[in-house]
């Protein structure tokens, strides 16, 4: 176990995923250090040494080596991106059992080193094991974060931007609720530099709601979309993940779309569901209850109503209010 020398980012598990994300944040020099932890220790250590070798062009000499257990210690942050990949035909929710039992002991192993950092969780269903993570690690609800619909909310702006021609980042829109089948876009809330999306398309005539539903449809169903032709998605994810990084270690108070535990917002406690949340040092600083109107609001409840039931086949009838 190395002195620590500035930020600490430990990722576990260097599969497509976590790969791809170490890369994004050795590219964007967001961490001063990072640990690779895996199973197979030999993928670990090639893929430290392999990004070593990159360092060289990097904007910030980020320290990268692969590592153990007891290098969490001093962590800021571990993020969890081990666990089963969802395969062709499977839905995220179908993850449930291979990743529980793999969350139990990963995180058990994170805590007994005396880890006092956050959490944040990439692997699917990650809303659930994002609550299975604040529950195994007993930590504040605030220090552990799920990736949530940050993915889904980059997708539906992509598409939306690439519609109207207008560049992603002048798009301001959100997905939000499970992320996986049930999901909602929050088209109410959608603008394009301050003019509503709705107006937008109110504008290009009946034609125009057909071609938003179908955007959504994309970006709900993209990853079975990517799974049937690469077998997996991971840069998304990992440009992501680098975000919500950045925004913890630089303290940004940023607005983004994760998976948080929900304490009364949008009528729902106790389960862990894609809302956009303040995020800084400390974690989720508070989270953003969105307006929503009521055909909005059903989807988010039936969002977080097929979340609960799951969760109670785990954590009991009774945990969820």
């Amino acid at each position: 176990m190395k002195n620590k020398k500035g930020t600490r980012v430990v990722v576990i598990g260097t599969g497509f995923v976590g790969a791809s994300y170490v890369f994004a944040l050795m590219n964007q020099g967001i961490a001063d250090e990072i640990v690779l932890i895996d199973a197979n220790p030999d993928k670990a250590s090639g893929d430290a040494a392999d990004l070593n070798h990159g360092k060289v062009f990097a904007p910030k000499a980020a320290d990268i080596w692969h590592g153990d257990y007891a290098d969490c210690r001093d962590a800021d942050l571990v993020v969890i991106c081990a666990g089963a990949n969802q395969k062709p035909g499977e839905t995220r929710l179908d993850l449930v059992d291979k990743n529980i039992a793999i969350f139990r002991s990963i995180v058990s192993s994170v805590m007994a080193s005396g880890f006092q950092g956050l959490f944040l969780v990439a692997t699917n269903p990650v809303d659930i094991l994002a609550y299975a993570t604040w529950k195994f690690s007993g930590l504040p609800k605030e220090r552990v974060i799920g990736s949530g619909t940050i993915l889904d909310t980059m997708r539906f702006r992509f598409l939306l931007g690439e519609y109207f021609a207008i560049s992603p980042s002048n798009v301001h829109a959100y997905i939000i609720g499970e992320h996986g089948d049930t999901e909602l876009p929050v088209w109410s809330l959608a603008d394009i530099g301050g003019v509503p999306v709705r107006k937008l398309v109110a504008a290009r005539g009946e034609r125009a709601k057909e071609d938003l539903e179908r955007i959504f449809a994309n970006v709900r169903d993209a990853a079975y979309d990517i799974i049937a032709k690469k077998g997996a998605t991971y840069y998304g994810i990992a440009m992501g993940l680098a975000r919500i990084t950045r925004a913890i270690l630089h303290n940004e108070n940023a607005i983004l779309t994760v998976s948080a535990c929900l304490d009364g917002q949008y009528g729902e406690r106790d389960v862990y569901i894609g809302v956009p949340a303040v995020i800084n040092r400390g974690g989720i600083r508070e989270l953003i209850e969105l307006e929503l109107d009521e055909l909005e609001r059903e989807m988010f409840h039936y969002s977080a109503s097929v979340l609960k039931g799951v969760l109670s086949r785990y954590f009991g009838e009774g945990r969820a209010g």
